[in-house]
Parts: C-alpha cells; sequence; structure tokens
C-alpha cells in the first residue's frame, strides 16, 4: 500500500456554543449535511468544502478523514480499509494514540497527531 487512500476530508471543530458557530458558517454559504444539534454535532458542506462542529466533545480541533466515504458522505465501491492503513502508518513508524482492533471488520477508528500537536482522526463509518 504505497498510497494509502483517507477517504472524505473534513476539519473537525470544537466550539463553545453550536448555535452561534453554526450561523456565522452558514453566513459563510455553509449550509447542514448531517448531525444532531441536539446532541451538540452537526457537519456543515460548502461545495466539496466539509467541516463538523462539535461542542464539548473535543479537546481540540481536527483533521478528520472517512475511509470509505467520498466528500459527499456515499460509499465509494473501493477504499482502504481503516485496520490496513493502520497497518500501514505503523510499519511508517508512526505513532497511533488510538488504536482500531485489527480482529474486527466494520466501523472503526483511530487517533495520530503530526509533528506540531494537530490531532488526527480516521474515522470509518463502514
Amino acid at each position: 500500500m504505497d498510497n494509502i487512500k483517507l477517504g472524505a476530508f473534513s476539519v473537525s471543530l470544537t466550539v463553545k456554543d453550536i448555535h452561534a458557530s453554526k450561523a456565522f458558517y452558514e453566513k459563510l454559504g455553509f449550509t447542514y449535511k448531517g448531525g444532531d444539534i441536539n446532541q451538540n454535532w452537526i457537519v456543515l458542506k460548502n461545495g466539496t468544502s466539509v467541516i463538523g462542529l462539535f461542542q464539548g466533545m473535543f479537546d481540540k480541533n481536527m483533521l478528520t478523514f472517512n475511509p470509505g466515504w467520498d466528500q459527499e458522505a456515499k460509499h465509494l465501491a473501493a477504499f482502504d480499509d481503516v485496520r490496513a492503513v493502520q497497518q500501514h502508518l505503523k510499519k511508517q513508524g508512526v505513532e497511533l494514540t488510538a488504536e482500531a482492533d485489527e480482529t474486527t471488520t466494520g466501523s472503526a477508528y483511530i487517533t495520530l497527531t503530526d509533528p506540531d500537536g494537530n490531532p488526527i482522526l480516521i474515522d470509518q463509518h463502514r
């Protein structure tokens, strides 16, 4: 696996007031795509740009990738399972902060941190 496929990309933002943040990003042309504002998380989209707003769920903003999805959250016929991505990263010497159980299939996630302390979530929903 020389060129891993991480899937759909979005930025997950930690927000203080999800209603105020939703209103702000709507002024920038983003529209509701998914999630549940009553559970303090939603996904907004503007063209191919996707952001998630999360109140009280994460400590920091993070880069998010979703193996198996395209930018429209539609299933891709072929994709690199998060467990295969995990194996590849570990072989490359990348330290993971959370690992997927490699004996399972389906939904799972891994987390890691880039050299500057930016968290990365690779979250497979299928």
